[in-house]
């Protein structure tokens, strides 16, 4: 029986630190799907699990811990920025900048707040106060890659006896979850919101929309003005971009391209945005009914997937599709979202395009495309690891600002998401192709973060329970209630009163703010329609990056001295 304890006891030996984890995350991941009062913790629980075991004496060599906790972090917030980084420039257009300063607000009273609780109810003169309330802060907030980047700076100011702050994270977290839950509830009365109407009014503000999503019609050309006119000449005078991706004459079917000469009593095939529809249909003709079936040459319509890596990055206009392929591409999905095909829309591998024409030249440009499922099953390794390789140097760069006792470094929490969030946007100006399947996303951000939380709670673990009995546990639970609270209730009541926001876009505006999917989940089952997660995905880059970085600023301009 010894080798068996030995397993339990040896805290140096690599099957004890293979089991530790292994227990730490299973039981962590299962307990975190009980729900309490409706509401599961999720994932997170997986720290509460590695404080157990920490406590019980469970525990493994403090470098080696130290390395798969930020070996962990580093993977989880890469594989963020890579999934964000679609949305984090696009975030910014119209309402959205309004969002994001609203979330911008919120991170900000968050952090004063906690300024306040530590001056009212601390002794300032402690030098772990401040450290544990900045721990405090990220469990209010529900944001692990805010705690992640906290621990990383205070190695840098404490030298020895860092304070172990996911103490306070985790008398603050679990609060945290169902305060942002309860105050969007209580925006819902202090605004005197019906859900009835709010959904009512996701329909007018889903035609903000409306330029990108792609709109089909029938046409029959009854103007006099286009007879003799090319589709050049057409475009040129209406001056609004769309495709006509085939055109009935005298009974033939035809791929129309530049050239292509109209003709009264002409039929056609548009693709447009939605917001031009109506004046292309003024211009043109009614729409009607078209039975492409009579032609003399068979047209066929194919969604085609982008894999070739070197499409990646090139716009419709330079791939001259029409010109050189003989087709028309109609549409393009990316991400579930159909996208309007205007010229400068540049292709990225993963996009599905709807591409009609003769069936040889569809099958032609399938093959140019690349077309292979198979291509895009594995992740995209190498470029992941180089973009860690780019994350780390960035984030290690001093950046020396006056009064700060050490230079300022976005760090390993910092760095990997800035550099994913960029290469997702520009790696293809550089031949790398950073399309990664979701669930290959999902297993390696989620293995990463279990094996940081695993970490960060181990460590934790055997001071934990002096901390809430002994010490200020009660302090930290009822301060992070009060930092998680007090900014939804100030900026979500502006966002209703004053912007006449949605009730459904500002609980996902709080949601993503917050980086907390169980407040997201919770107002999907309210909704119907998709604007949780618009406003959720609106926010949530630019928050994270924030909670990343006021993590580290907290540290070093206010724990350094």
């Amino acid at each position: 029986m010894d080798w068996f304890i030995n397993l339990f006891t040896a805290s140096d030996s690599v099957a004890h630190i293979a089991l530790l984890y292994a227990m730490v995350i299973a039981v962590g991941v299962l307990l975190g799907k009980v729900k309490f009062g409706g509401i599961a913790l999720g994932v997170t629980f997986v720290l509460f699990a590695g404080i157990v075991a920490g406590h019980l004496g469970l525990t493994a060599p403090a470098n080696i811990l130290t390395f798969i906790q930020d070996f962990g972090l580093i993977l989880f917030v890469f594989m963020i920025g890579l999934q964000v980084g679609p949305g984090f420039f696009e975030s910014f257009r119209k309402g959205g900048v309004t969002l994001n300063m609203l979330s911008l607000a919120m991170v900000l009273l968050n952090v004063c707040i906690m300024f306040a609780c530590y001056y009212i109810f601390f002794d300032t003169e402690n030098v772990n106060n401040l450290p544990m309330m900045v721990g405090t802060l990220y469990g209010a907030v529900t944001n692990t890659p805010g705690l992640g980047a906290a621990n990383e700076a205070l190695g840098s100011v404490f030298t020895n006896d860092v304070p172990q702050i996911a103490s306070g994270y985790a008398c603050a977290y679990p609060l945290g979850v169902l305060g942002i839950i309860g105050a969007t509830i209580a925006i819902r009365y202090i605004c005197k919101v019906k859900l009835d109407k709010e959904e009512h009014r996701l329909k007018s503000e889903a035609q903000e929309n409306a330029s990108v999503k792609p709109h089909m019609m029938h046409l029959k050309v009854t103007n006099t003005y286009l007879a003799g006119r090319t589709l050049k000449q057409i475009h040129d005078f209406l001056n609004r971009d769309f495709v006509c991706s085939r055109i009935l004459h005298d009974g033939h079917v035809s791929i129309p391209n530049r050239d292509t000469v109209f003709e009264l009593n002409d039929f056609v095939f548009i693709v447009c945005a939605e917001a031009d529809a109506e004046p292309i249909k003024a211009f043109i003709g009614p729409e009607t009914e078209v039975a492409w079936e009579k032609q003399d040459q068979p047209l066929v319509s194919k969604r085609i997937l982008v894999t070739q890596p070197s499409i990646n990055g090139k716009t419709l206009g330079q791939m001259h599709f029409s010109s050189i392929h003989g087709v028309n591409v109609t549409r393009v999905t990316r991400q579930g979202m159909d996208l309007f095909a205007s010229l400068d829309l540049s292709l990225q591998v993963g996009d599905r395009v709807m591409v009609v024409g003769p069936e040889d030249a569809v099958d032609h440009v399938s093959h140019v495309l690349g077309n292979s499922i198979k291509r895009l099953e594995a992740p995209n390794i190498a470029t992941i690891f180089l973009g860690i390789i780019m994350g780390i140097i960035f984030g290690s760069l001093p950046i020396a600002i006056p009064g700060m006792p050490v230079p300022l470094n976005l760090g390993i929490a910092g760095g990997p998401i800035i550099i994913a969030i960029l290469i997702d946007r520009y790696g293809y100006k550089i031949h790398l192709v950073t399309y990664t399947t979701t669930s290959a996303n999902m297993m390696l951000r989620e293995i990463g973060l279990v094996l940081f939380l695993a970490s960060v709670g181990i460590k934790a673990g055997a001071g934990f329970w002096d901390t809430v009995v002994q010490g200020d546990g009660l302090k930290y639970v009822y301060t992070g209630f009060l930092i998680t609270v007090i900014p939804i209730l100030i900026v979500g009541t502006i966002a209703r009163l004053k912007y006449r926001f949605n009730y459904f876009t500002i609980m996902g505006m709080i949601a993503g703010t917050y980086t907390d999917p169980p407040a997201l989940a919770y107002a999907n089952q309210l909704c119907s329609k998709e604007a949780p997660a618009i406003g959720y995905s609106t926010v949530y880059p630019l928050s994270m990056f924030l909670r990343i970085l006021t993590a580290q600023l907290i540290i070093l301009f206010f724990c350094g001295g």
